[in-house]
Order: C-alpha cells, then sequence, then structure tokens
C-alpha cells in the first residue's frame, strides 16, 4: 500500500503534478498513446513520466501483461489520491485567480441609457464601496444591440429587454424589474388627451420623437401601433435617449419612455390600463460563465433591488418581477 504522507512528501512541483495527471490519463484510457494525446504530449515523454512517477512510488503502477494496460493494487490505491490532489489544485487555482478578478479585474456591463440614469448610478456606486480595484468599463445601447454584444462576447452581463428573441443567441435570463411605459410630451404644449390616460389608439396622428434603430423601445412602439391598426407618424427620429427628451422637450413630439427617466420638467402621461410596460432582465452568455467580478455586481444588483423594493425606493415606474 502507498502511504497518503509519502504521496504528499513527494510533490513538491509542477512536473510531480504533471506525472498525476499523465498517470489519470493512462489510467482513464488504458492506452499510452491515446493518453499521450488526450495531454498533448509525445508518447515517449508521457511514458518516461510514468515510469518516473513509479519510480518515486516504489511500485510499479500499471500492468503491461501483452499489451494490455491495468492498474495495479498500487495504482489503484493512488487513483482517488491523484485525483483528489490535482483537483484541490484547480480548486485554489480558481480560487486565488477569483480573489485577484475581485481585487483588479475588469467587468464589461451593458445596459438601456434609462436603466444607467434612473437604476444603475445607486447601485454602482454601493458595487465601488466594495470592490473598489474592479475596473468599470459601461456600454449604453438599445437591447438589441447589448444582444448582439454579448453573443460577440463583448460584455461580461448586460441589463437588457425580456424576452430575448427566439433568433438571438442562447442567454442566461434573471427577469428582475417591471418597467411602466408613458408618454412624455413637452410641459408647455396641450395635453395629448383629454383624458387622464392615453390609449394606443390616441397615438395616432400625433407627431412621434423615435429612437435610432437597435432601441427596443422603437420597435415596442412600432408593434404596439401596428397592432392597434395604424402606422405612427415619425416628426423626427434617429436619436438616443438624452436627444429624444430633448426634442420633446422642445415640443417636436411625443416619445413613448420609461417613466424613470421622466423629469418633472415634462408632462407625463400613463397608458389607461392595464397599461404598457416591459420586463428587464440581467442576461449572460450561457456557454462561458461570468467572470467572478461580474458575478460579484450581479450580487450586490440583486440586493440592492430587494432592500429597495422593501423600503419602496424602487426607480419610479418600477416594481418586482412577481
Amino acid at each position: 500500500m502507498i502511504a497518503l504522507d509519502s504521496i504528499a512528501s513527494s510533490y513538491r512541483g509542477a512536473v510531480q503534478l504533471q506525472q498525476l495527471a499523465y498517470f489519470l490519463a493512462v489510467a482513464e484510457t488504458r492506452h499510452f498513446t491515446r493518453a499521450a494525446e488526450m495531454v498533448h504530449v509525445a508518447q515517449p515523454s508521457l511514458s518516461k513520466q510514468i515510469r518516473a512517477l513509479e519510480h518515486e512510488m516504489g511500485a510499479p503502477l500499471f500492468s503491461r501483461a501483452r499489451g494490455n494496460i491495468s492498474l495495479t493494487p498500487a495504482g489503484e490505491t493512488l487513483l482517488p489520491l491523484a485525483r483528489r490532489i490535482l483537483a484541490d489544485v484547480d480548486t485554489a487555482r480558481l480560487e486565488v485567480q477569483e480573489l485577484v478578478q475581485l481585487r483588479s479585474g475588469r467587468v464589461r456591463l451593458g445596459a438601456t441609457p434609462s436603466l444607467l440614469t434612473g437604476l444603475l448610478p445607486a447601485v454602482l456606486r454601493e458595487y465601488r464601496r466594495q470592490y473598489p480595484g474592479i475596473r468599470l468599463t459601461i456600454e449604453e445601447s438599445g437591447s438589441r444591440d447589448l444582444v448582439r454584444d454579448l453573443a460577440e462576447g463583448e460584455l461580461d452581463v448586460a441589463l437588457i429587454i425580456l424576452p430575448v428573441a427566439a433568433s438571438g443567441p442562447a442567454l442566461a435570463t434573471t427577469p428582475l424589474l417591471r418597467e411602466e411605459l408613458v408618454v412624455a410630451s413637452a410641459i408647455d404644449a396641450p395635453p395629448p388627451t383629454d383624458d387622464n390616460a392615453m390609449r394606443i389608439t390616441d397615438l395616432e396622428d400625433q407627431p412621434l420623437v423615435m429612437f435610432r434603430r437597435g432601441y427596443d423601445l422603437r420597435e415596442f412602439t412600432v408593434t404596439a401601433c401596428h397592432d392597434a391598426g395604424f402606422e405612427p407618424r415619425f416628426a423626427i427620429e434617429g436619436g438616443e435617449m438624452d436627444a429624444v427628451l430633448g426634442f420633446v422637450s422642445a415640443g417636436l413630439g411625443l416619445a413613448v419612455v420609461p417613466s424613470m427617466v421622466v423629469a418633472d420638467s415634462f408632462r407625463i402621461t400613463p397608458f389607461a390600463r392595464p397599461g404598457l410596460s416591459r420586463t428587464i432582465g440581467l442576461a449572460h452568455r450561457k456557454d462561458v460563465q461570468p467572470p467572478r467580478a461580474a458575478r460579484a455586481l450581479r450580487d450586490v444588483l440583486l440586493g440592492y433591488l430587494d432592500q429597495a423594493a422593501r423600503a419602496g425606493t424602487l426607480p419610479r415606474g418600477t416594481r418586482p418581477v412577481a
């Protein structure tokens, strides 16, 4: 039998860990050539390292009778210990890497303009307090553009509008909030309706200030108008959020926007029940685990939303997803 303390004393460098990896490859494949291919090393080099390992262990690890490779009793004893040692090394490596990421890592975060102004400043302030060494890179864009950037690996995580189109990339998503949409108009212009609330059909023949292509709000508004049986009339189109609100303030037309971004200097008209709303979610690619720093940002975001919901301090016009 091979004593555990003798194994531990035998491994003092990377070469010995490499020997364990080679040993596991042979044990799994029961073939030296296939094992060498598995670990991307020449077969003579692998055989030499296995012989060195057997010398250090003081016993043969494999029986090579008539070309058939099988574990000896010593090999059977070493196998679970080797797996545990290599697993512990991998765990230690990951934990160290994650610690480094939390001290000096980077997060590439995407978000829609309404969330960047209405939600994220408070969240990022708390995140910065907890992880001052993390470098944050922010991408402000429409939801469709953010989904594309996630798919192309340009972002680690993004706050997007759900659901993602069926033709879109495979994303892991977490619904967070329901966001109310309202009609914004110039405060010194006549009200867009005689009632206290608007219907979609009230937008017919109204001049609309419309976002550029790629903004989910653009597609959302146009689709709602089409579903109501009319083609919307654009007074001006192609702007970002700040530009759209500026055009509205100048009296160029109405805009359908999230209520959280509309200041008191605008006239705000809600939609009649059941209203118009959309779901905000956090997303990342399914096939790529976000870096530890990005996962820490997710935890800070979820904690903030939970506390804000309990305190009644969520951004205006938002509520937790039921």
